[in-house]
């Protein structure tokens, strides 16, 4: 069993490479999920609406203890879903979490930041200045959370496996690469499953 995890800058359509590449290979989608979930193992749910609010709307305040727990459950819904595979897991970290696990692909997915403006003011019919803020918002909130709880650089890429930049890349093109990738690690973490039985039955 393999697993993805996406890294997505907003307006770079990552999310919807993620959905695309779910429902080509069969796997399931998890991403807010990840969320709601660790909220409830960690029995704080203001954590759910403080960690869904990347543009800083909401000013939720998280005591350090709740943080703390959350991050913990965060980790352990991961290592959880790692182990069932067949998954796509968007956002949350997921790159450092599940770094050392040679079974998980882990893809970025970026775009020039003017694009990425176009695109939210389209989608979202807003003027192209409140589109910008909601990028560099979005950008901040994400970029200080890895700095903040993990100690690393979002943008490092040495976090990642494979980096799409979907400036002239469709989101069917960004599916392809991103499916191409996926099963070739899923062909060699069963020929490494295979070698690994073979070499117990020698011993």
């Amino acid at each position: 069993m393999t697993a993805a995890t996406v890294s997505r800058q907003l307006g770079s359509f990552g999310t919807q490479i993620a959905r695309g590449v779910a429902q080509r290979v069969g796997y399931r989608m998890v991403w807010r999920e990840v969320i709601n979930e660790a909220a409830r193992r960690a029995g704080a749910p203001e954590a759910a609406l403080a960690m869904i609010d990347d543009l800083g709307l909401l000013d939720v305040d998280l005591h350090p203890e709740a943080s703390r727990a959350y991050e913990q459950a965060v980790r352990e819904v991961m290592q959880d879903l790692a182990s069932e595979g067949d998954v796509v897991i968007v956002g949350r970290a997921g790159q450092v979490i599940l770094a050392n696990r040679p079974d998980i692909l882990h893809v970025r997915v970026i775009a020039p930041l003017a694009i990425r403006v176009e695109r939210i003011a389209s989608m979202q019919n807003i003027p192209t200045a409140a589109a910008r803020a909601q990028v560099k918002q979005s950008d901040r909130t994400r970029r200080d959370h890895l700095r903040g709880y993990h100690g690393v650089d979002w943008n490092d890429p040495r976090l990642y496996d494979l980096v799409l930049n979907t400036e002239r890349l469709t989101v069917e093109g960004g599916v392809d690469v991103v499916c191409q990738a996926l099963l070739a690690r899923r062909d060699k973490s069963s020929d490494a499953g295979t070698t690994e039985e073979g070499e117990r039955g020698l011993g």
